[in-house]
């Protein structure tokens, strides 16, 4: 989350004269993430977010992001739900960009995870791919396999200006990758972006799931990799096997993983670490400097792409 679209207190009441939430009373925006504008509302009525859609998220997808919170929450998932304006509109315009309103969840987020936390959470994952299952709307991954070599090239010129080796590591990946990704695993909706600041917990306890603005359809198990990369690995780099193993097995506990999808790990999780080294390098050179949030380091997940190229087995993981 974060704010690059100002909105006056002025704006603020005629975009709420759509709605009934009665009257504002307090409105402040959030300096975290760098996908989206986001403030915290609260009103007569209750708490809320209100996200104005920037950069990578689309107009069209929000009838898939905002009808899949609709879809999650019908079946217990606990996630943000849209406020349906009184035309019961999803969503609308504010200061010339594509905006929502969702319910607030209560909750925190946690910097460093410990084990339970890392088992909670993937079980909350396996709990999201069922409930998923029978979503009606698809979107494909646009930052799935086919969406890193457009993003590296626009990276290269520059990339060794942030570290040393960092072109040669991403194209020497790139064509790796290319050559041995897997097919034809189990797939479904998926949220693409798990990390532990977008799972909040109350007293140990999972209590909600947030940002699904990368949620897409594709393989389960890349999913589960995101959550290794993002849950797993230590401050100084190093991947926490005990972790791992909590998650890989809270998540089997409820959906358990085929051969090939065992198979294909540590190809998934060096893709998903090239994923998100390639958005945070983008996000790194082309920061806009009228932002109240900086963008995260992509050199951390050089440093998890390269432990991966090493990784033979599933079992490295903690499987």
């Amino acid at each position: 989350m974060a704010v690059y679209t100002e909105v006056s207190f002025e704006d603020l009441e005629v975009f709420l004269a759509g709605y009934d939430l009665g009257a504002p009373l307090s409105f402040k925006g959030i300096a975290e993430g760098v996908e989206n504008s986001n403030y915290y509302l609260q009103t007569e009525r209750g708490s809320f977010i209100l996200t104005l859609y920037e950069k990578r998220v689309h107009a069209d997808d929000l009838p898939f992001f905002l009808g899949l919170l609709e879809h999650l929450a019908a079946r217990g998932i606990a996630c943000p739900l849209p406020v349906r304006s009184r035309a019961g509109a999803q969503s609308a315009h504010l200061n010339g960009r594509p905006a929502a309103l969702l319910t607030f969840l209560n909750g925190l987020s946690l910097r460093r995870p410990e084990t339970a936390h890392c088992a909670a959470a993937g079980a909350a994952l396996a709990a999201l791919h069922a409930a998923g299952r029978d979503f009606t709307i698809a979107r494909p991954n646009a930052l799935g396999i086919a969406g890193w070599s457009p993003l590296a090239t626009q990276c290269a010129p520059r990339a060794d200006t942030v570290q040393d080796g960092l072109a040669a590591l991403i194209k020497t990946s790139l064509a790796d990758l290319a050559a041995r990704w897997p097919r034809d695993l189990p797939a479904g909706v998926i949220h693409a972006d798990l990390f532990p600041d977008n799972v909040l917990f109350m007293n140990g306890a999972v209590s909600g799931l947030i940002d699904f603005y990368f949620a897409c359809n594709d393989s389960y198990a890349y999913d589960l990799a995101v959550m290794l990369n993002a849950w797993c690995f230590e401050g100084d780099g190093a991947y926490n096997i005990t972790k791992g193993k909590s998650l890989i097995s809270a998540y089997r506990k409820q959906r358990d993983l085929s051969a090939a999808e065992i198979d294909a790990l540590p190809a998934l999780a060096a893709g998903a670490a090239l994923r998100f080294l390639l958005t945070r390098l983008y996000d790194w050179l082309n920061h806009d400097p009228t932002a109240l949030v900086r963008p995260k380091d992509p050199r951390d997940f050089a440093k998890r792409l390269r432990f991966h190229r090493t990784v033979r087995s599933a079992s490295e993981y903690g499987l």
